[in-house]
């Protein structure tokens, strides 16, 4: 008989034995694989309170960036959309009104801003596209939920904190995208 693998073997049909018609030899095997693993370490982590480190390429949920002044830096150009292979951002862009400034850098802005988590592949080509470093995936990973719409984000859920409403969550935030570039490079 020819085979690919050469692993072929020929079943043995001689009659079992008394040792091995009640199968202690087989349950000594296994409780010794088993003893085995106890004193090996754990592969599971206690995660709420412990977290695993992730890796510096890891690519998370998105964030809409910021500037300093607490400007969106979003101008709705749409490369992100366009960059997209999943087809997983949607946007629509509006014109600034002139006053607010103090809230858009640009004098267009994305008016509605939606990533939909579950067809978003986490490539990473949206943070690439964007010529104003506006969007970038951070370390945090999509959470379970029951329903679908609950996935779809949108621009106030993806928005990073305002530094001058909250300078301790804008600081935080920024300096885990500052980490993140200085690991790429």
């Amino acid at each position: 008989m020819a085979t690919l693998t050469n692993r072929a073997k020929p079943v043995s049909r001689k009659p079992m034995n008394w040792v091995e018609r009640i199968y202690l030899w087989n349950i000594l095997k296994g409780m010794l694989i088993t003893l085995g693993h106890i004193f090996k370490k754990k592969a599971t982590i206690n995660y709420p309170e412990q977290k695993r480190p992730f890796s510096p390429v890891f690519r998370g949920l998105h964030i809409l960036n910021r500037d300093e002044e607490g400007r969106e830096r979003c101008t709705a150009c749409g490369l992100c959309a366009v960059a997209c292979p999943a087809e997983a951002i949607t946007m629509e862009a509006a014109e600034r009104l002139p006053s607010e400034e103090h809230l858009y850098r640009e004098e267009k802005y994305a008016a509605r801003y939606e990533i939909n988590m579950l067809r978003c592949i986490f490539c990473g080509l949206c943070e690439e596209a964007c010529p104003k470093d506006a969007i970038y995936l951070s370390e945090t990973f999509a959470p379970a939920d029951f329903s679908r719409r609950s996935f779809i984000y949108g621009k106030p859920d993806l928005l990073i904190p305002d530094p001058k409403t909250e300078p301790e969550k804008f600081q935080e935030a920024k300096g885990l995208v500052d980490q993140r570039k200085k690991s790429k490079a």
